[in-house]
């Protein structure tokens, strides 16, 4: 399985607090799909990240630039393919 780690960062404090309602149900209808392996915020309250499980890159910047908090600019998106060293 190919992970991607969508790391959102917070530009946008109060606009993020409005939508979080909103990011959390987006991210909420992926998990259910299967497409979300972990996600969660940043102890710092600096943004939060999640693990999108994908066949490529294309298909997890589709489903990470569909996020609420990236659609309406509270985050920014770095998206990386990811790999774990545990088995």
């Amino acid at each position: 399985m190919i992970l991607y780690a969508a790391i959102l960062n917070m530009v946008d404090g109060r606009m993020d607090e409005a939508l979080l309602e909103e990011h959390k149900a987006y991210l909420q209808k992926l998990i259910d799909d299967g497409s979300i392996f972990a996600k969660g915020p940043f102890t710092d309250h600096s943004g939060g990240l999640v693990l999108y499980k994908a066949d490529s890159y294309e298909e997890a910047m589709a489903m990470a630039s569909q996020d609420p908090a990236i659609v309406k600019g509270s985050r920014t998106l770095t998206l990386k393919e990811w790999r774990s060293n545990l088995d």
